[in-house]
């Protein structure tokens, strides 16, 4: 049995989910090849010869890029079986089902991967191959969504490239550092609605085994890492495991650092826990602040408050750990007043060198299962209906001033890019921007704050990943 495991993006990482799979479908007899595309070109000999093609879809990106070289792959190998699994698949599978995907496997998909493998071998076997042109629902014997509890194995990753090519760390004295990736839980036990999480995990997450992920980050180190990522949706929703995971790790490799990403709501309750995450090495927490708008924060369900966002500012400046906060800044609520008071906050806070370009041109995406279309206004906005090739919800803005602010916004973003400019030269521009569509009569603009700021030494560390995308 051929298998081509294909991952498109992940943030510039080397792919967590693709490793884990081909340790599992190696284990299973398997020959397997991994591409990632977002940084080799394609094996087109192996894709020809390939009785399986998985596509590893962990977010939306991602997923828009695997369906467009899905088209290529099965073009070149008509017969191979299509399936795509991670956190995307599920949610998407009936656009999935059209592009010809004989199996979808969503949550905890090694297992169902395993599954695949040994029954597409066995039909082989009988010369009755299991093909993606068969009816889908006949041929999956596997779960969509799997939340399993299952004993993990160490990812494979000795075929994937060197860990130099994926992004870097800067930390907060200008050094450059060498990141790993590893995953120490899946899903989320809390339920925000807009959260694409949500709809394949239902509130609920799975532990990946302390000594799987040490022996991952292990290998990982051998292989050069100097910093590591963890991907995890809340790295404190078990507290205990994320605590014990990365004692062990610092024990084991002083000089490693790491980052984690956890809720706004987490690192209030559990500040008593900051010291010993910075003590272990950690540099930098990625928070999911989304807006500064009460009125947003409570539509999205987040259970923070902008109060709650300056006291982990706080919090985290005092431990000296590095803080990236991420935002949907254009959302059907947002006015033009709010984006305003979005930049401002920022300034007051003093956020702007920790806030990475894309963040400014963040547009909320409602995919299927979100948690919005609960709401009734929400139900309103997406009357345009489902867009497929965008794999959203269509959604227009009551005030067209604010479409047309976000349009002007990605494109200043884009440019700032491929400039090289600097976080502080983006948000002057982004000000002015917005100053250029606010009544003077409204809002008034400082002049100073069209200027952009010096890139000053600050008194807390500023670390950042070198990828610029979000999602």
């Amino acid at each position: 049995m051929r298998v081509v495991l294909v991952s498109t993006y992940e943030l510039g990482r080397q792919p967590f989910g693709l490793a884990s799979a081909a340790a599992w479908v190696r284990a299973a007899g398997a020959s397997v090849t991994c591409w990632d595309a977002a940084v080799e070109p394609p094996d087109e000999d192996a894709l020809a010869a390939a009785d399986l093609l998985a596509f590893y879809v962990p977010m939306h990106t991602a997923t828009r890029l695997a369906a467009d070289l899905a088209r290529r792959a099965k073009r070149l190998n008509p017969t191979a079986h299509l399936c795509f699994f991670g956190l995307y698949a599920p949610v998407n599978e009936q656009f999935l089902r059209d592009l010809g995907a004989g199996t979808i496997l969503g949550g905890e998909f090694e297992e169902g991967l395993r599954s695949l493998v040994t029954r597409l071998s066995s039909a082989r076997l009988s010369s009755t191959p299991l093909s993606s042109t068969q009816p889908a629902v006949a041929s999956q014997a596997e779960p969509v969504v799997s939340l399993a509890r299952q004993q993990f194995l160490v990812p494979d990753r000795s075929t994937l490239p060197a860990l130099h090519r994926y992004d870097y760390l800067t930390t907060g004295e200008g050094q450059r550092r060498t990141v790993g990736y590893t995953e120490a839980t899946r899903g989320c036990k809390h339920v925000c609605r807009h959260c694409p999480v949500v709809p394949v995990y239902q509130g609920r997450f799975r532990v990946v085994q302390r000594d799987v992920v040490l022996a991952d980050v292990a290998n990982q180190v051998e292989a050069g890492a100097e910093h590591i990522t963890f991907g995890d949706p809340d790295f404190l929703n078990a507290p205990a495991h994320a605590l014990a995971v990365v004692a062990a790790l610092h024990e084991a490799f002083p000089e490693l650092s790491y980052d984690v990403t956890v809720k706004v709501e987490h690192l209030v309750k559990h500040a008593a826990l900051l010291p010993r995450l910075r003590a272990t090495g950690c540099a930098l927490v990625t928070t999911a602040v989304e807006s500064f708008d009460e009125r947003i924060l409570e539509i999205f369900d987040k259970r923070h408050t902008r109060d709650d966002i300056a006291r982990v500012v706080t919090l985290l400046r005092h431990e000296g750990i590095g803080f990236n906060p991420t935002f949907v800044t254009f959302t059907p609520w947002t006015t033009r007043r709010s984006y305003r008071g979005f930049l401002d906050t920022l300034a007051e806070l003093d956020l702007v060198a920790n806030v990475s370009p894309v963040q400014y041109a963040i547009r909320l995406l409602i995919p299927p299962g979100s948690k919005l279309l609960d709401l009734p206004e929400v139900q309103q906005l997406v009357a345009g209906g489902f867009d497929p090739e965008a794999l959203s919800y269509r959604w227009r803005h009551p005030d067209p001033g604010v479409d047309e602010l976000f349009a002007q916004v990605e494109t200043a973003v884009r440019e700032a890019l491929s400039r090289g400019s600097t976080r502080a030269e983006l948000f002057a521009h982004v000000m002015r921007l917005v100053c250029d569509r606010l009544p003077a009569a409204e809002v008034t603009c400082d002049r100073a704050a069209l200027t952009a700021p010096a890139e000053g030494h600050h008194p807390w560390p500023v670390p950042y990943l070198s990828e610029p995308w979000y999602c």
